[in-house]
């Protein structure tokens, strides 16, 4: 199973929240994380544990940072999602609905079925919001 398989909708929010928080001099207090999800430290703490055990996050001095492959995760997960409203979208969903419908599986689907539907919609340059769709990569493992 891919590591983006094995990640809940609110361990991707955890890595989004660290992302967007972050600097190159500063990681993120699991406080800020919890705010951003609106949760309290311990349940926030609750989904960070595992992205840590996984080796998406690095915790030191209470404070969080995304590792290289924490990084590499986001946006395999922003490939899945992106590629998945381009096939929504292609089945006659409006561009505000090709969201919701691309959340419903973009955990789910592996990096072979992704290279797939990219390939059977000739490779789109973005998602239905214009958003860029990264290219393919033919020589990922599956």
């Amino acid at each position: 199973m891919e590591t983006l398989q094995r990640l809940t909708r609110r361990q991707i929010d955890t890595l989004r929240a660290i992302q967007v928080r972050e600097t190159p001099e500063k990681g993120v207090p699991l406080k800020m994380i919890a705010s951003a999800l609106r949760l309290t430290p311990p349940s926030a703490l609750g989904h960070l544990t595992p992205l840590e055990v996984l080796g998406l996050v690095q915790r030191h001095r209470g404070k969080s940072r995304l590792t290289s492959r924490g990084r590499t995760t986001l946006l395999e997960y922003q490939r899945h999602h992106r590629v998945a409203e381009t096939l929504f979208g292609s089945l006659g969903l409006p561009p505000a609905e090709t969201c919701a419908a691309a959340r419903e599986i973009d955990l789910a689907i592996s990096h072979r079925t992704v290279e797939e539907v990219c390939r059977a919609q000739q490779h789109p340059a973005s998602c239905p919001h214009g958003e860029p769709i990264a290219p393919c990569h033919s020589g990922r493992e599956a």
